[in-house]
């Protein structure tokens, strides 16, 4: 049984449609199912979805990780 202050599985809600908010970094290693340590590393190596800062936090456009996984999928598929 479910409450209204659980929590949607941001990967669920990412197959549904784009979330009504910016992704956080404990976002989107919860999507991706790696350490939020990785995501950082992934932004200071310019790796990963392309993420941006609102003051001193760091956000992930929904869209952005869309068409990153897109942009991966496509990579795996030509190689």
């Amino acid at each position: 049984m479910s409450t209204a202050r659980e929590q949607p599985d941001p990967r669920a809600t990412l197959r549904a449609g784009l979330p009504d908010r910016y992704l956080t970094p404990d976002d989107i290693a919860e999507i991706f199912e790696v350490p939020k340590e990785t995501v950082y590393q992934w932004r200071k190596k310019r790796l990963g979805p392309p993420g941006f800062r609102i003051g001193k936090h760091l956000r992930y456009d929904p869209a952005d990780v869309h068409r990153y996984v897109r942009e991966r999928k496509a990579a795996s598929v030509a190689a």
